[in-house]
């Protein structure tokens, strides 16, 4: 299975037998309650909202929702509400988590935590995915918002995770692009050393589930037409759905330019923990929070206590 769009990806959530439920910190926030109820309505998720009831009440009355119908945790301070939000996925009460109006630093603190978080004991990194105009399929761009200078091993860690999650969603095989600015290895440029030696771990079984090549430049890996241009021969020229960045800087332009100057759309999380963890900016559209959503609960394998059927 190759997800084209996010219409593919709702379509296959809405045919699930139960919703996802979903824990989210500090709720009080009208983009955030508004992607969740959502989310709820077309039968992708159920939220649990914590943080400030009161707030949380009226924003779903103004949205035309009943809050007696949701299992609020009253929980007005932040941090109160980012470890509340936790325990409920630790408890095996909700299958992934949310951010709502509380800093990241403050979500992730709880999250990291060793004796009560959410930490799976490797690299966390950011999931992304974007259906961008002239693709074909749904392009994931990493890691554009967690590891600001992977070393090869955190490389190959994010790699792992975003294979995880994609495998999740049902791909069979994941095509990943190691990108840099050219297709050749030169000694004096680390990243395209890093690239192929990705590449042979995956050859060589340390990386699994998918096809790994590299070096590869950016438009090789989107553009058949362009890789035959440039005698760039591989499985995954013009097929790539992985973008493995040098660095977060890299990750974080790429993205952005797809959003913002492409007309692509967005949704993504934290992938890593034992829970998709999702992690939109304050500013992000009620839209995007809603697909990043729906992404989430596509990729959860949590089995929760408290699924509801639809």
């Amino acid at each position: 299975m190759v997800y084209q769009n996010f219409d593919e990806i709702l379509a296959n959530m809405r045919n699930r037998p139960a919703l996802t439920p979903m824990a989210i910190a500090a709720a009080g926030d009208r983009h955030t309650l508004e992607a969740a109820v959502k989310a709820q309505r077309e039968g992708i998720a159920l939220p649990i909202p914590v943080g400030d009831g009161e707030s949380i009440r009226r924003i779903l009355y103004e949205l035309g929702a009943d809050p007696t119908q949701y299992e609020i945790h009253d929980a007005p301070d932040p941090a109160e509400a980012a470890r509340e939000a936790v325990r409920l996925v630790r408890e095996r009460r909700a299958g992934f988590l949310m951010k709502g109006m509380l800093d990241t630093g403050v979500l992730l603190k709880a999250v990291v935590n060793k004796e009560s978080g959410l930490g799976g004991g490797s690299v966390m990194s950011h999931f992304t995915a974007f259906e961008v105009p002239g693709y074909h399929k749904l392009l994931v761009p990493v890691d554009g918002g967690m590891v600001p200078y992977p070393t090869l091993e955190q490389k190959a860690a994010i790699i792992r995770n975003t294979v995880s999650v994609l495998r999740a969603m049902g791909y069979d095989c994941p095509k990943v692009g190691v990108v840099t600015c050219v297709e050749k290895v030169n000694p004096k440029m680390p990243e395209t050393v890093e690239a192929r030696a990705l590449a042979e771990m995956n050859r060589n079984g340390e990386i699994t589930g998918c096809i790994v090549d590299g070096p590869v430049s950016y438009d090789c890996a989107v553009s058949a037409e362009i890789a035959r241009a440039k005698g760039y021969e591989s499985p995954i020229a013009g097929d790539v759905d992985v973008l493995l960045a040098p660095n977060i800087h890299a990750g974080n332009v790429m993205g952005k330019m797809l959003l913002c100057t492409c007309g692509a759309k967005m949704a993504g999380f934290v992938a890593g923990a034992t829970c998709p963890i999702v992690l939109t900016s304050r500013g992000s559209c009620a839209e995007e929070k809603f697909l990043s959503i729906a992404l989430s609960a596509a990729a959860s394998t949590v089995k929760t206590e408290g699924g509801v059927k639809t």
